[in-house]
């Protein structure tokens, strides 16, 4: 790594190399961000359909009110 950075150093293209870096950063957090978000999808899913269960086992209990 350290030979690329000299490399781009030597010609000039630091700020090539600044773009390049700051696009790296921008896409993992990205991509890290909607790895969260379909989890935290799934999640809400899965408490939705267990809500879904919850209720109409006890609506059934109750007499239906």
């Amino acid at each position: 790594m350290p030979d690329l950075i000299n490399e781009f150093a030597m010609r000039g293209d630091l700020a090539h190399l600044a773009l390049f870096l700051w696009a790296t950063s921008a896409t993992a957090l990205t991509w890290f961000a909607l790895r969260e978000l379909a989890a935290a999808s799934r999640r809400f899913d899965d408490f939705v359909r267990e809500l879904a269960r919850f209720n109409e086992r006890f609506q059934n209990r109750s007499g239906g009110l």
